[in-house]
């Protein structure tokens, strides 16, 4: 009796374990995949991307949902340690690898209808020690789980015992005795398909305005794979904010925001469930909305034209001129070249004005010296001159005793002949 609620007890445990990893493969999926942040003027559209090309998201009408379970036993005394024991597809039969485990190991025909995948094993040997793991995968829905059983094997029976050692369950069994590793999952995602579940794939998109809280957002708009869609909210906002009819089909969930407006900010989150997969993926974009940008316009100049009447009826045209944002980009080359002449133009005056002042200092040099040369040579000329008018005087006694002589001298003396334009002549040379 003992024995017994000990398995039963065991029993649970594995399954609340196996439950336990579900769960969480399971919410692992329900995260933010992705966050944008999103400007945009006022007055425009703006189009949220949410696209995903998973064929989950894309295709629902697959009978067979491409699930396949497997089992693979590790042995570390061996050198090739890792090998596939079984498989086993959602609309096929058993494949078995080794020869040896033929009519010895196999799984239950209804795996999956029940979501028992428990691997049985016949007349246990010493070669069936190992790591066993079953591994379920969901090519559809992108899921993988896998659950570990390790198996000993002993002669004696007072050792067969089956525990949990805190990550996987031990399972020590007699030599020669059939056991059962369990790998029980009984979600409806890898269980036969249920036709009365319909509308599996829904997107829908939410709003959060500033300051308020998730759990209060606005629904927008949610789209079915059916087709139907459904639109929330007043009408004018109902018509700024459009899906794609073929969103299903090409996997692409944009909504189309038009007329933007500062009332249209927030955190816009796109929400993709799939309720056979167990799949919740969500993306969000933060909007800002931007002041409108403003267009210089310039009135267009009537064009000459013979019939001035018919012009009167025409409206007059208008040019729209984009301004560019940036106006440095052309002031900034102009303010190099304006530069450059500047200052080639202050060099150049620099060099003039130091020739210039070395030309005036030459010439007042050469002026200086021709003004000292002439003056020197008038002062010989003056002395000259007075040399020359002096009257040549004799002692008052040779006048006595030469009284008889003096009509004599006074005649032969000649005064100085000086010409002035020949020692001006010399002076100069």
């Amino acid at each position: 009796m003992k024995s017994h609620l000990k398995e039963i007890f065991f029993q649970a445990l594995l399954l609340i374990h196996m439950q336990g990893q579900s769960d969480s493969s399971s919410s692992g999926s329900s995260v933010v995949m992705a966050g944008y942040n999103v400007s945009a003027p006022a007055g425009s559209s703006v189009t949220l991307q949410c696209v995903s090309g998973r064929m989950v998201w894309t295709r629902d009408n697959l009978r067979d949902r491409q699930r396949v379970v497997h089992w693979d036993v590790f042995r570390a005394h061996v050198d090739n340690g890792m090998e596939r024991v079984l498989d086993m597809y959602s609309a096929g039969e058993q494949r078995i690898y080794n020869s040896y485990n033929l009519k010895r190991v196999g799984l239950s025909q209804k795996a999956f209808q029940d979501g028992n995948f428990s691997l049985v094993i016949k007349d246990v040997t010493m070669n069936d020690k190992g790591l066993y793991s079953c591994n379920l995968h969901h090519l559809y829905c992108h899921l993988y789980e896998t659950v570990r059983v390790q198996l000993n094997v002993t002669k004696s029976r007072r050792k067969e015992q089956r525990y949990w050692d805190g990550q996987k369950a031990v399972y020590v069994v007699l030599l020669g005795s059939t056991v059962v590793l369990p790998c029980i999952n009984r979600r409806n995602v890898w269980t036969d398909w249920s036709n009365e579940e319909e509308d599996q794939q829904v997107v829908h998109w939410d709003r959060q305005s500033p300051g308020i809280y998730h759990d209060r957002a606005d629904r927008l708009v949610d789209l079915y794979a059916s087709g139907e869609q459904r639109s929330y909210g007043p009408s004018f906002l109902r018509k700024k904010m459009n899906i794609s009819n073929q969103a299903f089909s090409e996997g692409d969930f944009s909504l189309t925001i038009s007329d933007l407006q500062v009332t249209d900010q927030g955190l816009y989150s796109c929400h993709l469930h799939h309720h056979y997969c167990g799949l919740h993926e969500r993306r969000q974009f933060q909007v800002t909305v931007e002041p409108p940008v403003i267009r210089a316009t310039v009135p267009a100049k009537a064009l000459p034209s013979a019939d001035k009447d018919a012009n009167k009826g025409e409206s007059p045209r208008v040019i729209n001129v984009v301004l560019p944002d940036h106006r440095q980009h052309f002031l900034l080359p102009l303010g190099f070249v304006l530069t450059a002449f500047l200052l080639l133009a202050f060099v150049v005056l620099v060099i003039i004005l130091i020739t210039r002042r070395r030309r005036v200092t030459e010439i007042y040099s050469l002026e200086s010296t021709r003004s000292n040369r002439s003056r020197s040579c008038s002062d010989e000329f003056e002395m000259d001159v007075a040399e020359a008018s002096l009257p040549i005087r004799e002692p008052d006694d040779r006048l006595d005793f030469k009284n008889n002589l003096l009509k004599e001298v006074n005649m032969n003396t000649t005064s100085k002949v000086i010409d002035l334009d020949k020692e001006m002549e010399k002076c100069r040379k």
